[in-house]
Protein backbone atom coordinates (compact mmCIF):
# COMPACT_ATOMS: atom_id res chain seq x y z
CA UNK A 1 0.00 0.00 0.00
CA UNK A 2 1.59 3.21 -0.68
CA UNK A 3 0.59 4.77 2.82
CA UNK A 4 2.62 2.31 4.45
CA UNK A 5 5.56 3.10 2.13
CA UNK A 6 4.71 6.46 3.11
CA UNK A 7 5.23 5.55 6.81
CA UNK A 8 8.60 4.03 5.97
CA UNK A 9 9.91 7.02 4.60
CA UNK A 10 8.05 9.27 7.36
CA UNK A 11 10.44 6.56 9.90
CA UNK A 12 13.69 7.64 8.44
CA UNK A 13 12.57 10.93 8.34
CA UNK A 14 11.97 11.46 11.52
CA UNK A 15 15.15 9.47 12.14
CA UNK A 16 17.06 12.29 10.73
CA UNK A 17 15.74 15.07 12.83
CA UNK A 18 16.98 13.22 15.98
CA UNK A 19 20.17 13.00 14.71
CA UNK A 20 20.14 16.47 13.75
CA UNK A 21 18.66 18.17 17.01
CA UNK A 22 20.96 15.64 18.76
CA UNK A 23 23.66 17.10 16.64
CA UNK A 24 22.50 21.14 17.54
CA UNK A 25 22.48 19.78 21.24
CA UNK A 26 25.88 18.35 21.06
CA UNK A 27 27.86 21.07 18.62
CA UNK A 28 25.20 24.26 19.64
CA UNK A 29 25.10 24.89 15.77
CA UNK A 30 21.88 27.38 15.10
CA UNK A 31 22.29 26.23 11.84
CA UNK A 32 21.95 22.79 12.74
CA UNK A 33 18.91 23.51 14.56
CA UNK A 34 17.08 25.47 11.74
CA UNK A 35 17.24 22.56 9.42
CA UNK A 36 15.96 20.54 12.24
CA UNK A 37 12.84 22.16 13.05
CA UNK A 38 12.13 22.84 8.64
CA UNK A 39 12.99 18.88 8.35
CA UNK A 40 10.23 18.27 11.04
CA UNK A 41 7.76 20.64 9.77
CA UNK A 42 8.03 18.85 6.25
CA UNK A 43 8.02 14.94 8.08
CA UNK A 44 4.88 16.22 9.92
CA UNK A 45 3.05 17.60 6.94
CA UNK A 46 4.23 13.96 4.90
CA UNK A 47 3.31 12.77 7.68
CA UNK A 48 -0.32 14.10 7.58
CA UNK A 49 -0.54 13.29 4.06
CA UNK A 50 0.21 9.57 4.91
CA UNK A 51 -2.55 9.52 7.55
CA UNK A 52 -4.94 10.89 4.48
CA UNK A 53 -4.04 8.55 1.99
CA UNK A 54 -4.72 5.30 4.38
CA UNK A 55 -7.62 6.75 4.97
CA UNK A 56 -8.74 6.93 1.33
CA UNK A 57 -7.41 3.30 1.24
CA UNK A 58 -9.64 2.26 3.40
CA UNK A 59 -12.78 3.40 1.35
CA UNK A 60 -10.82 2.08 -1.72
CA UNK A 61 -10.94 -0.97 0.20
CA UNK A 62 -14.57 -0.59 1.09
CA UNK A 63 -13.87 0.03 4.53
CA UNK A 64 -13.97 3.90 4.79
CA UNK A 65 -12.89 3.88 8.40
CA UNK A 66 -10.70 6.17 10.27
CA UNK A 67 -6.80 4.93 10.69
CA UNK A 68 -7.51 4.35 14.12
CA UNK A 69 -8.12 1.12 14.56
CA UNK A 70 -5.48 -1.46 15.24
CA UNK A 71 -1.76 -1.18 16.70
CA UNK A 72 -0.38 -0.14 14.28
CA UNK A 73 -2.77 2.52 13.34
CA UNK A 74 -2.82 3.65 16.73
CA UNK A 75 1.00 4.08 17.02
CA UNK A 76 1.53 5.91 13.54
CA UNK A 77 -1.49 8.18 14.81
CA UNK A 78 0.81 8.51 18.16
CA UNK A 79 3.83 9.87 16.53
CA UNK A 80 1.58 12.21 14.67
CA UNK A 81 0.39 13.65 17.89
CA UNK A 82 3.94 14.44 19.74
CA UNK A 83 5.67 15.83 16.35
CA UNK A 84 2.53 18.13 16.33
CA UNK A 85 2.58 19.34 19.98
CA UNK A 86 5.92 19.31 20.02
CA UNK A 87 6.84 21.94 16.96
CA UNK A 88 3.64 24.14 18.24
CA UNK A 89 5.70 24.18 21.78
CA UNK A 90 9.03 24.72 20.10
CA UNK A 91 7.35 27.50 17.84
CA UNK A 92 5.72 29.16 21.51
CA UNK A 93 8.83 28.71 23.84
CA UNK A 94 11.63 29.09 21.33
CA UNK A 95 13.43 26.72 23.07
CA UNK A 96 14.94 24.41 19.79
CA UNK A 97 16.73 22.24 22.50
CA UNK A 98 13.67 20.19 23.24
CA UNK A 99 13.75 18.47 20.17
CA UNK A 100 16.83 16.55 21.09
CA UNK A 101 14.54 14.91 24.08
CA UNK A 102 11.04 14.80 22.57
CA UNK A 103 11.68 13.90 19.05
CA UNK A 104 12.53 10.70 19.52
CA UNK A 105 10.10 9.19 21.02
CA UNK A 106 7.89 10.41 17.89
CA UNK A 107 10.45 8.50 15.75
CA UNK A 108 10.65 5.25 18.20
CA UNK A 109 6.68 5.13 18.14
CA UNK A 110 6.40 4.86 14.23
CA UNK A 111 9.40 2.96 14.28
CA UNK A 112 7.91 0.45 16.41
CA UNK A 113 4.87 0.08 14.03
CA UNK A 114 7.04 0.18 10.96
CA UNK A 115 9.67 -2.25 12.39
CA UNK A 116 8.34 -4.60 15.06
CA UNK A 117 7.59 -8.23 14.04
CA UNK A 118 3.68 -9.05 14.54
CA UNK A 119 2.62 -5.03 14.24
CA UNK A 120 0.41 -5.78 11.04
CA UNK A 121 0.04 -2.44 8.54
CA UNK A 122 -3.34 -4.52 6.95
CA UNK A 123 -6.22 -2.41 6.60
CA UNK A 124 -8.92 -4.94 8.12
CA UNK A 125 -13.28 -4.39 8.40
CA UNK A 126 -13.92 -2.97 11.92
CA UNK A 127 -14.57 -5.79 14.28
CA UNK A 128 -18.47 -5.09 16.25
CA UNK A 129 -17.44 -3.25 19.05
CA UNK A 130 -15.28 -0.48 17.13
CA UNK A 131 -18.15 0.39 14.85
CA UNK A 132 -19.25 2.98 16.63
CA UNK A 133 -18.56 7.04 15.94
CA UNK A 134 -17.50 6.95 19.91
CA UNK A 135 -13.88 5.28 18.22
CA UNK A 136 -12.88 8.40 17.05
CA UNK A 137 -13.26 10.75 19.89
CA UNK A 138 -11.69 7.87 22.76
CA UNK A 139 -8.63 7.81 20.74
CA UNK A 140 -7.70 10.77 19.58
CA UNK A 141 -8.35 12.91 22.92
CA UNK A 142 -6.33 9.72 24.77
CA UNK A 143 -3.30 9.76 21.99
CA UNK A 144 -2.99 13.79 22.20
CA UNK A 145 -2.98 13.63 26.15
CA UNK A 146 -0.53 10.54 25.63
CA UNK A 147 1.71 13.05 23.31
CA UNK A 148 1.44 15.69 26.10
CA UNK A 149 2.51 13.44 28.58
CA UNK A 150 5.24 12.26 26.24
CA UNK A 151 6.53 16.02 25.69
CA UNK A 152 6.16 16.52 30.16
CA UNK A 153 8.54 13.67 30.65
CA UNK A 154 10.92 14.94 27.52
CA UNK A 155 11.58 17.97 29.46
CA UNK A 156 11.45 16.52 32.89
CA UNK A 157 14.11 14.64 31.78
CA UNK A 158 15.63 17.71 30.91
CA UNK A 159 15.21 19.39 34.82
CA UNK A 160 16.88 16.38 35.96
CA UNK A 161 19.62 16.60 34.61
CA UNK A 162 20.11 20.38 34.78
CA UNK A 163 19.58 20.16 38.88
CA UNK A 164 21.74 17.28 38.61
CA UNK A 165 24.48 19.68 37.49
CA UNK A 166 23.45 22.28 39.90
CA UNK A 167 23.49 20.20 43.22
CA UNK A 168 26.93 18.88 42.17
CA UNK A 169 28.13 22.51 41.79
CA UNK A 170 29.30 22.30 38.66
CA UNK A 171 28.83 25.14 36.06
CA UNK A 172 26.47 25.00 33.45
CA UNK A 173 29.15 24.22 30.56
CA UNK A 174 28.60 22.97 26.67
CA UNK A 175 25.04 21.37 25.62
CA UNK A 176 23.67 21.46 29.30
CA UNK A 177 24.17 25.39 28.99
CA UNK A 178 21.64 25.47 26.19
CA UNK A 179 18.88 24.21 28.07
CA UNK A 180 15.76 26.59 29.22
CA UNK A 181 16.60 28.02 33.22
CA UNK A 182 15.10 25.48 35.72
CA UNK A 183 11.47 27.34 36.57
CA UNK A 184 11.18 27.23 32.71
CA UNK A 185 11.44 23.96 32.32
CA UNK A 186 9.46 23.04 35.60
CA UNK A 187 6.57 25.55 33.95
CA UNK A 188 6.98 23.39 30.79
CA UNK A 189 6.00 20.59 32.73
CA UNK A 190 3.50 21.46 34.71
CA UNK A 191 1.78 23.43 31.38
CA UNK A 192 2.16 19.99 29.60
CA UNK A 193 0.75 18.06 31.89
CA UNK A 194 -2.29 20.44 32.66
CA UNK A 195 -3.56 20.54 28.78
CA UNK A 196 -2.89 16.18 28.61
CA UNK A 197 -5.06 15.72 32.23
CA UNK A 198 -8.77 17.07 30.72
CA UNK A 199 -7.44 15.31 27.30
CA UNK A 200 -7.24 12.20 29.65
CA UNK A 201 -10.33 12.55 31.25
CA UNK A 202 -12.50 12.99 28.32
CA UNK A 203 -10.82 10.01 26.93
CA UNK A 204 -11.59 7.70 29.77
CA UNK A 205 -15.08 9.12 29.80
CA UNK A 206 -15.61 8.57 25.97
CA UNK A 207 -14.37 5.18 26.46
CA UNK A 208 -16.75 4.26 28.96
CA UNK A 209 -19.34 5.41 27.11
CA UNK A 210 -18.29 3.63 23.92
CA UNK A 211 -18.02 0.20 26.40
CA UNK A 212 -21.43 0.79 27.77
CA UNK A 213 -22.71 0.93 23.78
CA UNK A 214 -20.26 -2.22 22.91
CA UNK A 215 -20.48 -4.33 26.32
CA UNK A 216 -23.30 -2.89 27.75
CA UNK A 217 -21.61 -1.78 30.65
CA UNK A 218 -19.82 1.82 31.74
CA UNK A 219 -17.02 0.28 33.09
CA UNK A 220 -15.87 -3.76 33.63
CA UNK A 221 -12.44 -3.24 34.87
CA UNK A 222 -11.03 -4.50 32.26
CA UNK A 223 -7.09 -4.29 32.68
CA UNK A 224 -6.98 -1.61 29.97
CA UNK A 225 -9.63 0.36 32.27
CA UNK A 226 -7.90 -0.55 35.12
CA UNK A 227 -4.34 1.06 33.95
CA UNK A 228 -6.39 3.86 32.37
CA UNK A 229 -7.71 4.97 35.75
CA UNK A 230 -4.09 4.64 37.52
CA UNK A 231 -2.65 6.52 35.06
CA UNK A 232 -5.39 9.23 35.28
CA UNK A 233 -4.51 8.87 39.20
CA UNK A 234 -0.81 9.13 39.13
CA UNK A 235 -1.15 12.88 37.04
CA UNK A 236 -4.03 13.97 39.31
CA UNK A 237 -1.43 13.12 42.54
CA UNK A 238 1.03 15.36 40.03
CA UNK A 239 -1.89 18.42 39.89
CA UNK A 240 -2.49 18.05 43.69
CA UNK A 241 0.92 18.44 44.85
CA UNK A 242 1.40 21.20 42.50
CA UNK A 243 -1.52 23.08 42.74
CA UNK A 244 -2.29 22.21 47.03
CA UNK A 245 0.74 21.12 48.03
CA UNK A 246 3.14 23.63 46.67
CA UNK A 247 5.30 20.91 45.21
CA UNK A 248 8.13 22.44 42.02
CA UNK A 249 10.91 20.86 40.72
CA UNK A 250 12.64 17.97 41.47
CA UNK A 251 9.80 15.74 42.96
CA UNK A 252 7.02 16.86 40.19
CA UNK A 253 9.58 16.11 37.55
CA UNK A 254 9.59 12.12 38.87
CA UNK A 255 5.85 12.51 38.75
CA UNK A 256 5.88 13.48 35.38
CA UNK A 257 8.34 10.46 34.74
CA UNK A 258 6.61 7.80 36.72
CA UNK A 259 3.18 9.10 35.22
CA UNK A 260 4.77 8.35 31.33
CA UNK A 261 5.57 5.29 32.39
CA UNK A 262 2.08 4.50 33.19
CA UNK A 263 0.99 5.71 30.43
CA UNK A 264 3.45 3.14 28.66
CA UNK A 265 2.10 0.29 30.37
CA UNK A 266 -1.12 1.56 29.55
CA UNK A 267 -0.78 1.08 25.82
CA UNK A 268 1.81 -1.97 25.73
CA UNK A 269 2.05 -4.11 28.57
CA UNK A 270 -1.78 -3.87 28.78
CA UNK A 271 -1.77 -4.73 25.23
CA UNK A 272 0.80 -7.66 25.47
CA UNK A 273 1.05 -9.14 28.91
CA UNK A 274 -2.46 -8.51 30.37
CA UNK A 275 -5.75 -10.51 27.83
CA UNK A 276 -8.66 -8.24 28.03
CA UNK A 277 -11.87 -6.87 26.36
CA UNK A 278 -9.23 -4.84 24.55
CA UNK A 279 -7.11 -7.24 23.26
CA UNK A 280 -7.67 -6.98 19.99
CA UNK A 281 -5.71 -3.34 19.64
Amino acid sequence: MISTKMFSSVTFLYLACTVLYINFLAFRSERLGKIATGLSWITLLIHTAAILWRWVESYQLGMGHAPLSNMYESLVFFSWCIALLYLLWEKKMKARIIGAFAMPFAFLFIAYASLAPGVSDRIDPLIPALQSNWLHAHVITCFLSYASFALSCAVSVMYLIKIKKKEQGGKETGWISLFPPLDSLDALVYKTIAMGFPLLTIGIVTGAAWANYAWGSYWSWDPKETWSLITWFVYALFLHARLVREWRGKRTALLSVIGFAAVIFTYFGVNYILSGLHSYT
